[in-house]
């Protein structure tokens, strides 16, 4: 037991770290690799590979993850901002590049291949993308002189035309509607809401009409008809799981289902441990946005509680966007499962985006609500 006395790095960390953060994330990373137990092993013998190849490759990840995820959270809120500075240029610089030289895989062009490594750099590119917003919308609100907003709208318009040009539609959706709920916590004006809403309303009918795929994918979720292969067979395993599952490595569905260890895990979760299993990762989830959204309004820093908010909304809505379309609430769409999913990209990337979240919500002598600093200044009488 680390003593109150104690004045170390690490004890410090220990008493002002966000524990309940902390135990939250590192059960979901636990349950990503007893679900990658349960739905790789049949991934991999369907392709030639052995049989825990990607079991072996998960856990292999894990380890870098929790340090990042660990070491991040020592940050301060300036280095919180140098880091996500840096991760950006070099993000926006691999994103460029993956354009030209990446793998183009079921045609799309969002891989790169470093020392025999693949990376997906628009992983990277979230986190730093929110925290870098955050700081503009911070700074106009500080200065209104500052054309913060501009300058972030910028910044959105840059990556989206990246996300679009690989194209990766779903992870345009993800960061656009992030970026609008910082941008209206900001206090985002309504000629604005209007403006940005017509625009993100004409990109939607756009994709429609410009991608085959899209197009394909919401009237397969519309009419039921063509190619829902997969979405059936997710279906299939949450009816043949029930309340308490099937057993770990028993469910039958993950060995037809083709991206059972990505996409489609929460469905293998629903066939080998059932409906009360799936609530209980629902309820993480669910757990770790309320808590980080609630720390947010407690701030008096405009930097910290944009910066919290965006990355556990993002966090939150790409966990919805999977389980959403693994219980056919959504349009099919490739996207991992927080923390869950196989990808060492999304692991890794994922716990520097919550070891930022613990970085800036852990206790400072400064961190005090706006209703407490003001009853704290308030006349005697008065209070």
């Amino acid at each position: 037991m680390v003593s109150r006395v104690d004045r170390s790095p690490m004890a410090n960390w220990w008493w002002t770290v966000d524990r309940w953060f902390l135990a939250a994330f590192l059960c979901l990373m636990g349950l990503g690799a007893v679900l990658s137990f349960a739905a790789s092993p049949a991934v991999a013998e369907r392709i030639g590979l052995d049989s825990f190849h990607f079991v072996i490759r998960q856990l292999v990840f894990m380890i870098p993850a929790v340090l990042v995820l660990i070491g991040v959270s020592f940050l301060d809120r300036r280095n919180v901002r140098r880091l996500a500075l840096a991760m950006l240029i070099v993000a926006l610089a691999m994103m460029v590049a993956v354009l030209f030289v990446g793998a183009e895989i079921k045609g799309a062009r969002r891989w790169l291949y470093l020392f025999g490594v693949s990376l997906q750099p628009s992983e990277y590119l979230k986190p730093a993308f929110v925290v870098i917003s955050a700081w503009l919308f911070a700074e106009k609100a500080r200065n209104p002189d500052i054309p913060g907003n501009l300058l972030a709208l910028l910044l959105l318009a840059a990556v989206l035309a990246l996300l679009v040009a690989q194209p990766d539609l779903g992870q345009t959706l993800l960061v656009t509607a992030t970026w609008g709920a910082m941008f209206f916590m900001a206090g985002m004006p309504w000629l604005w809401i209007m403006l940005i809403g017509g625009i993100a309303l004409g990109g939607a009918a756009m994709a429609y009409t410009v991608f085959p795929h899209v197009a394909g994918r919401i009237d397969r979720f519309i009419t039921g008809e063509g190619d829902t292969y997969q979405v059936d067979m997710g279906r299939e395993a949450f009816v043949r799981g029930g309340w308490f599952g099937q057993g770990p490595g028993e469910g039958s569905v993950k060995r037809i289902l083709p991206d059972s260890h990505t996409d489609f895990i929460f469905a293998v979760a629903g066939e080998e441990f059932g409906l009360v299993a799936c609530m209980i990762i629902l309820g993480l989830f669910a757990f770790i946005v309320l808590r980080g959204l609630n720390a947010s309004l407690r701030e008096r820093d405009d930097f910290t509680r944009y910066s919290v908010a965006g990355l556990v909304v993002l966090f939150g809505l790409q966990a919805i966007i999977n389980m959403g379309v693994n219980v056919q609430l959504l349009p099919a769409k490739g996207m991992t499962l927080p923390f869950i999913s196989y990808g060492g990209s999304s692991l890794i990337a994922m716990a520097i985006s919550m070891g930022m979240v613990l970085a800036l919500t852990r206790v400072r002598p400064d961190r005090l609500s706006r209703a407490t600093f003001a009853d704290a200044h308030l006349p005697a009488a008065a209070r």
